[in-house]
């Protein structure tokens, strides 16, 4: 039997760690002619991904190498940090998979290198030993798309982003409306990104192939314009083969997920808005309050995950807070009132919650790993996105998709922490009525999804049938 050996390169965040992994396992559950490496590389100073692969069973066509760690130069500027620790992490890099290709009788040739979508630069790579290299894009097909016709425009027009700043709107191939320009990730309005920006998504360009975590059945339009437009048709293949879901590490928090899921049992049907902000997720006081505010007004029973901004920003994982600051932060008897309806906690297990069938609605920051989960298991969301491509997220599940319900489109924070201005409790209370209204439009649209998105990865099923390509395609270089 023919074999092949692939090398997964993920970057370290925990988000894109996670479907990394369980992409990995999907390829080799589906042909067992393939076996897998993961080169982990850890940034200095955090173990945020070890309490998730120790709760890992791995199967044995599955190989976890972890990398020397770097010490890297001191910078502020996460796209400088990011570049300095793939440039430090490159020759050890190389030695693993030289090391792999020695095992080339055992385990077959290898066949293809594949990268994760900050991690470009790797490519080189794939160059080194003659095999092609594919990205792992764990965002959607219309970000992608959109992130490409942006270097297009810079690139052959010479737009950038001063000019960016001045539209309203941007006629993007892969949106089917114009998409507001305060609606577009913060780093393509930034000059100081510009160049980030520029050898990022230079990088994506010179691939073989972008494996996307979405579906055809999700994102027709966002699919369909990569095959039919003149300024994406030339670009490298698409494999939609998603939703990839994540399932979630056990972690502790002030309240233990077990009393959630206790708690949820006792709620009728439908009837509790969740709210989440992943992985980077945080909010001030003055805005913690209007979120209690409209918590209170609404009536509704709720989960409220609310975590503790890190002193740096979103480049680290917020905390939980100790129960003598929540009393503090909260409106004064808040968490007395709310008692019998809700409950205020750290961390929360998001996929197991969102599972349970007393929640009716999502409050999220619109992380395309939550809107997958949230589809999936057919709950509709209100959107709140925070950073990255979040804002055009939301604007895709809203405004194209009608799976979604408004909180704040145009919501942001900056890379030191900081927002653009705060969102009223009665902006909020409306956001949660609607979604959570059981006969709305948006809650049948999203069952339907649902059901297309269960379907998409059986036999037969779109993803199913892209998976089958890109296997084809990795065995031909074997």
């Amino acid at each position: 039997m023919k074999k092949a050996q692939v090398v997964f390169i993920p970057s370290s965040g925990l988000s894109h760690l996670v479907s990394t992994l369980e992409f990995a396992n999907l390829l080799i559950n589906r042909d067992n002619r393939l076996r897998i490496t993961v080169l982990l590389m850890k940034l200095p100073n955090t173990s945020e991904g070890e309490s998730y692969i120790d709760s890992l069973t791995i199967p044995d066509s599955l190989h976890l190498i972890n990398l020397p760690e770097s010490s890297l130069p001191p910078s502020t500027d996460p796209a400088s940090a990011m570049t300095a620790l793939l440039e430090a992490q490159k020759p050890y890099v190389k030695q693993a998979v030289s090391n792999l290709t020695a095992e080339e009788q055992q385990h077959g040739p290898l066949a293809a290198v594949v990268v994760d979508m900050f991690c470009t630069t790797m490519i080189d790579v794939a160059k080194d030993f003659s095999v092609p290299a594919l990205i792992f894009y764990t965002a959607g097909v219309a970000s992608l798309g959109l992130m490409l016709h942006l270097h297009t425009l810079f690139e052959r027009d010479n737009f950038d982003s001063t000019q960016l700043q001045k539209q309203n709107e941007l006629a993007v191939p892969c949106f089917a409306n114009s998409v507001p320009v305060n609606s577009l990730p913060s780093f393509m309005l930034d000059k100081g990104f510009e160049s980030f920006f520029m050898s990022f998504v230079g990088g994506l360009k010179k691939t073989n192939g972008i494996i996307v975590n979405s579906f055809e059945e999700l994102e027709s339009h966002a699919v369909h314009s990569f095959f039919s437009h003149p300024d994406l048709a030339g670009l490298p293949t698409i494999y939609p083969v998603g939703p990839l879901l994540n399932p979630e590490p056990k972690t502790k928090s002030i309240v233990d997920s077990d009393d959630i899921i206790k708690w949820l049992d006792d709620q009728p049907h439908s009837s509790v808005v969740f709210l989440c902000f992943g992985t980077r997720g945080a909010f001030y006081a003055d805005q913690i309050q209007e979120i209690a505010h409209a918590i209170e007004n609404s009536g509704v029973r709720f989960v409220w995950s609310l975590r503790k901004p890190s002193p740096e920003g979103f480049m680290s994982a917020p905390s939980d807070y100790p129960l003598s600051d929540l009393i503090s932060l909260l409106p004064e008897g808040f968490l007395d009132r709310t008692a019998e309806f809700g409950k205020v906690v750290g961390w929360a297990p998001q996929a197991q919650i969102l599972a349970h069938q007393a929640i009716g609605g999502f409050v999220s920051h619109c992380g395309w790993n939550s809107i997958l989960e949230s589809m999936y298991l057919g709950v509709p969301i209100a959107a709140w996105p925070l950073y990255a491509e979040q804002q055009a997220n939301a604007f895709e599940l809203v405004c194209e998709l009608k799976l979604g319900v408004e909180i704040a489109l145009d919501y942001r924070v900056e890379f030191n922490g900081a927002h653009n201005y705060v969102v009223t409790a009665e902006k909020i209370e409306r956001g949660i009525k609607s979604v959570l209204d059981k006969d709305g439009e948006v809650r049948k649209k999203v069952k339907k999804m649902s059901e297309k998105s269960k379907k998409t990865l059986l036999e037969g099923g779109s993803s199913y049938s892209c998976l089958g390509n890109l296997i084809d395609y990795i065995m031909n270089h074997a």
